[in-house]
Protein backbone atom coordinates (compact mmCIF):
# COMPACT_ATOMS: atom_id res chain seq x y z
CA UNK A 1 0.00 0.00 0.00
CA UNK A 2 0.99 3.25 -1.07
CA UNK A 3 1.14 6.30 1.26
CA UNK A 4 1.52 9.79 1.85
CA UNK A 5 1.78 11.86 5.19
CA UNK A 6 0.77 15.35 5.21
CA UNK A 7 2.53 16.75 8.60
CA UNK A 8 4.43 20.20 9.46
CA UNK A 9 6.08 18.93 12.86
CA UNK A 10 8.68 16.23 11.45
CA UNK A 11 8.45 14.40 14.91
CA UNK A 12 4.90 13.36 14.47
CA UNK A 13 5.69 12.39 11.05
CA UNK A 14 8.74 10.42 11.79
CA UNK A 15 6.70 8.86 14.28
CA UNK A 16 3.70 8.13 12.45
CA UNK A 17 5.95 6.16 9.96
CA UNK A 18 7.37 4.22 11.79
CA UNK A 19 4.03 3.29 13.41
CA UNK A 20 2.48 2.52 10.19
CA UNK A 21 5.41 0.89 9.17
CA UNK A 22 5.37 -1.48 11.98
CA UNK A 23 2.18 -2.50 11.62
CA UNK A 24 2.11 -2.93 8.07
CA UNK A 25 5.22 -3.53 6.83
CA UNK A 26 4.52 -3.51 3.56
CA UNK A 27 3.84 0.26 3.82
CA UNK A 28 5.56 2.17 1.36
CA UNK A 29 5.26 6.16 2.34
CA UNK A 30 5.86 7.79 -0.99
CA UNK A 31 6.25 11.25 0.31
CA UNK A 32 6.46 13.31 3.59
CA UNK A 33 4.64 16.94 3.13
CA UNK A 34 4.59 19.97 5.40
CA UNK A 35 2.32 22.62 3.65
CA UNK A 36 -0.82 22.73 1.78
CA UNK A 37 1.11 24.58 -1.10
CA UNK A 38 3.91 21.59 -1.46
CA UNK A 39 0.67 19.16 -1.57
CA UNK A 40 -1.45 20.41 -3.81
CA UNK A 41 1.93 20.36 -5.78
CA UNK A 42 2.41 17.03 -5.02
CA UNK A 43 -0.83 15.70 -5.79
CA UNK A 44 -1.35 17.41 -8.71
CA UNK A 45 1.78 16.09 -10.39
CA UNK A 46 1.59 12.25 -9.14
CA UNK A 47 -0.83 9.03 -9.83
CA UNK A 48 -3.23 9.18 -6.43
CA UNK A 49 -1.70 6.95 -3.78
CA UNK A 50 -3.91 4.30 -1.65
CA UNK A 51 -4.09 6.61 1.42
CA UNK A 52 -3.62 10.02 3.09
CA UNK A 53 -2.40 10.76 6.53
CA UNK A 54 -2.88 14.12 6.87
CA UNK A 55 -3.02 16.81 9.28
CA UNK A 56 -5.35 19.35 9.95
CA UNK A 57 -3.51 22.62 10.77
CA UNK A 58 -0.38 23.21 8.63
CA UNK A 59 2.14 25.81 8.75
CA UNK A 60 0.77 27.76 5.91
CA UNK A 61 -3.03 26.90 6.39
CA UNK A 62 -5.66 24.09 6.77
CA UNK A 63 -4.91 21.52 5.03
CA UNK A 64 -8.56 22.19 3.92
CA UNK A 65 -7.38 24.07 1.12
CA UNK A 66 -5.63 21.19 0.02
CA UNK A 67 -9.26 19.33 -1.34
CA UNK A 68 -10.33 22.99 -2.74
CA UNK A 69 -7.16 23.40 -4.93
CA UNK A 70 -6.68 19.37 -6.11
CA UNK A 71 -8.81 16.22 -7.02
CA UNK A 72 -8.08 13.93 -4.30
CA UNK A 73 -9.06 10.25 -5.08
CA UNK A 74 -8.24 8.48 -2.31
CA UNK A 75 -9.38 7.93 1.34
CA UNK A 76 -7.92 10.56 4.26
CA UNK A 77 -7.36 9.53 7.37
CA UNK A 78 -6.90 13.14 9.53
CA UNK A 79 -4.72 13.58 12.54
CA UNK A 80 -4.92 16.86 15.08
CA UNK A 81 -3.88 17.97 18.38
CA UNK A 82 -7.84 19.34 18.35
CA UNK A 83 -10.51 17.34 20.46
CA UNK A 84 -13.09 17.16 19.27
CA UNK A 85 -12.86 19.12 15.24
CA UNK A 86 -15.51 17.41 13.07
CA UNK A 87 -15.15 14.05 14.37
CA UNK A 88 -18.87 12.70 13.32
CA UNK A 89 -18.34 14.46 9.97
CA UNK A 90 -15.40 12.32 9.21
CA UNK A 91 -16.67 9.23 10.49
CA UNK A 92 -20.13 9.62 8.40
CA UNK A 93 -17.90 10.16 5.93
CA UNK A 94 -16.21 6.93 6.32
CA UNK A 95 -12.69 9.45 6.94
CA UNK A 96 -11.32 8.39 10.16
CA UNK A 97 -9.85 10.86 12.59
CA UNK A 98 -6.92 10.24 15.24
CA UNK A 99 -6.12 12.59 17.80
CA UNK A 100 -2.59 13.17 19.03
CA UNK A 101 -0.18 11.82 20.03
CA UNK A 102 -0.86 9.06 17.92
CA UNK A 103 -1.44 5.76 19.01
CA UNK A 104 -0.07 2.49 17.52
CA UNK A 105 -3.85 0.99 18.31
CA UNK A 106 -5.71 3.61 16.73
CA UNK A 107 -3.77 4.06 13.98
CA UNK A 108 -4.12 -0.20 13.51
CA UNK A 109 -7.91 0.47 13.58
CA UNK A 110 -8.00 3.23 11.46
CA UNK A 111 -5.97 0.88 8.82
CA UNK A 112 -8.11 -2.04 9.26
CA UNK A 113 -11.26 0.25 8.70
CA UNK A 114 -9.57 1.44 5.37
CA UNK A 115 -9.07 -2.06 4.33
CA UNK A 116 -12.62 -2.79 4.93
CA UNK A 117 -14.00 0.17 2.94
CA UNK A 118 -11.86 -0.91 -0.09
CA UNK A 119 -12.52 -4.84 -0.05
CA UNK A 120 -16.55 -4.15 0.29
CA UNK A 121 -16.07 -1.44 -2.43
CA UNK A 122 -18.58 0.95 -1.01
CA UNK A 123 -20.64 2.59 -3.91
CA UNK A 124 -20.67 6.04 -2.00
CA UNK A 125 -16.45 5.85 -2.70
CA UNK A 126 -14.56 7.16 0.67
CA UNK A 127 -16.59 10.28 1.29
CA UNK A 128 -17.19 13.55 -0.57
CA UNK A 129 -14.44 15.10 0.34
CA UNK A 130 -15.67 18.50 -0.55
CA UNK A 131 -18.43 18.27 2.30
CA UNK A 132 -15.30 17.98 4.94
CA UNK A 133 -13.92 21.25 3.71
CA UNK A 134 -16.80 23.24 4.76
CA UNK A 135 -17.67 21.27 8.15
CA UNK A 136 -14.76 23.32 10.00
CA UNK A 137 -16.64 26.90 8.82
CA UNK A 138 -19.33 25.56 11.39
CA UNK A 139 -17.89 23.44 14.02
CA UNK A 140 -17.56 24.66 17.39
CA UNK A 141 -14.30 26.15 18.43
CA UNK A 142 -11.55 23.98 19.95
CA UNK A 143 -8.02 24.45 21.25
CA UNK A 144 -4.43 22.66 21.46
CA UNK A 145 -4.97 19.99 24.26
CA UNK A 146 -1.44 18.95 24.01
CA UNK A 147 2.11 19.72 22.45
CA UNK A 148 4.67 17.21 20.99
CA UNK A 149 8.17 17.87 22.26
CA UNK A 150 11.88 16.32 21.74
CA UNK A 151 12.46 14.52 25.03
CA UNK A 152 16.23 13.18 24.28
CA UNK A 153 15.70 10.37 21.63
CA UNK A 154 12.02 10.44 22.93
CA UNK A 155 8.96 12.04 21.79
CA UNK A 156 6.83 12.99 24.87
CA UNK A 157 3.07 14.98 24.88
CA UNK A 158 2.90 17.60 27.26
CA UNK A 159 -0.66 18.48 27.68
CA UNK A 160 -1.38 22.34 27.82
CA UNK A 161 -2.76 22.71 31.27
CA UNK A 162 1.11 22.08 32.56
CA UNK A 163 2.10 25.20 30.37
CA UNK A 164 3.39 27.78 31.85
CA UNK A 165 4.23 30.03 29.45
CA UNK A 166 5.82 30.07 26.05
CA UNK A 167 9.47 32.15 25.82
CA UNK A 168 10.81 33.65 22.56
CA UNK A 169 14.54 33.48 22.99
CA UNK A 170 17.17 34.76 20.38
CA UNK A 171 14.34 33.24 17.61
CA UNK A 172 13.64 30.00 19.12
CA UNK A 173 10.21 29.43 20.85
CA UNK A 174 10.39 27.31 24.44
CA UNK A 175 7.75 25.60 25.77
CA UNK A 176 8.08 26.02 29.68
CA UNK A 177 6.25 23.81 32.06
CA UNK A 178 5.11 24.66 35.57
CA UNK A 179 7.84 22.58 36.52
CA UNK A 180 10.23 24.27 34.88
CA UNK A 181 11.48 22.28 32.09
CA UNK A 182 11.93 23.42 28.78
CA UNK A 183 11.28 22.38 25.34
CA UNK A 184 11.76 23.68 21.69
CA UNK A 185 8.62 24.27 19.76
CA UNK A 186 8.78 24.91 15.95
CA UNK A 187 6.38 27.34 15.90
CA UNK A 188 6.00 30.72 16.57
CA UNK A 189 4.06 33.22 18.94
CA UNK A 190 1.85 34.38 16.78
CA UNK A 191 0.73 30.73 15.38
CA UNK A 192 0.38 29.58 18.80
CA UNK A 193 -1.66 32.35 20.07
CA UNK A 194 -4.13 31.39 17.36
CA UNK A 195 -4.17 27.68 18.88
CA UNK A 196 -4.96 28.66 22.36
CA UNK A 197 -7.60 29.71 24.69
CA UNK A 198 -7.23 33.50 25.24
CA UNK A 199 -8.84 32.53 28.35
CA UNK A 200 -6.23 31.10 29.63
CA UNK A 201 -3.34 31.99 27.63
CA UNK A 202 -2.29 35.67 27.05
CA UNK A 203 0.35 37.54 25.05
CA UNK A 204 2.13 39.93 27.25
CA UNK A 205 4.53 40.87 24.87
CA UNK A 206 7.29 39.87 22.20
CA UNK A 207 8.79 37.60 24.13
CA UNK A 208 6.13 35.39 26.26
CA UNK A 209 2.45 33.80 25.84
CA UNK A 210 1.61 33.13 29.56
CA UNK A 211 -0.59 30.85 31.17
CA UNK A 212 -2.95 32.93 33.57
CA UNK A 213 -2.51 30.50 36.18
CA UNK A 214 1.43 31.39 35.65
CA UNK A 215 1.35 35.06 36.90
CA UNK A 216 2.02 35.21 40.63
CA UNK A 217 2.23 38.32 40.80
CA UNK A 218 1.84 41.91 38.89
CA UNK A 219 3.75 45.20 40.09
CA UNK A 220 3.23 48.58 38.33
CA UNK A 221 5.54 50.15 36.37
CA UNK A 222 7.25 53.25 34.94
CA UNK A 223 4.69 54.83 32.93
CA UNK A 224 1.81 52.84 32.90
CA UNK A 225 3.35 49.68 31.93
CA UNK A 226 3.31 46.47 34.19
CA UNK A 227 6.07 43.86 35.45
CA UNK A 228 5.06 40.40 35.85
CA UNK A 229 6.13 37.69 38.17
CA UNK A 230 6.01 34.68 36.97
CA UNK A 231 6.14 31.27 38.18
CA UNK A 232 8.18 29.37 37.38
CA UNK A 233 10.36 32.78 37.15
CA UNK A 234 11.83 33.62 33.83
CA UNK A 235 15.57 34.51 33.44
CA UNK A 236 14.31 38.31 32.37
CA UNK A 237 11.46 40.85 34.01
CA UNK A 238 8.33 40.74 31.58
CA UNK A 239 7.01 43.79 31.59
CA UNK A 240 2.95 44.38 29.64
CA UNK A 241 3.23 48.14 27.53
CA UNK A 242 0.72 50.90 28.92
CA UNK A 243 -1.32 49.49 25.99
CA UNK A 244 -1.76 46.15 26.65
CA UNK A 245 -2.48 46.79 30.38
CA UNK A 246 -5.74 47.12 30.90
CA UNK A 247 -6.70 44.62 28.43
CA UNK A 248 -4.33 42.39 30.75
CA UNK A 249 -6.14 43.41 33.51
CA UNK A 250 -9.49 42.56 32.76
CA UNK A 251 -8.26 39.32 31.41
CA UNK A 252 -7.01 38.41 35.34
CA UNK A 253 -10.08 39.80 36.03
CA UNK A 254 -8.25 42.40 38.41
Amino acid sequence: MKVIIIEDEQLAAEALEAITKRLRPEIEVLATLSSVEESVEWLALHQSPDLIFCDIHLSDGSSFEIFKQVEVKCPVIFTTAYNQYAIEAFQVNSVDYLLKPIKPAEVAKALKKHEELKKHHLATGFGDLQQLVQVPQHSHSAYKTRFLVKNGQAIKAIPTHEVAYFLAEEGVVFLVTEQGKRFVINQTLDQLEEQLDSAQFFRANRQVLVHIDAVQEVRPYFKGRLSLLLKPAAKEEQIISSSRAATFKEWLDL
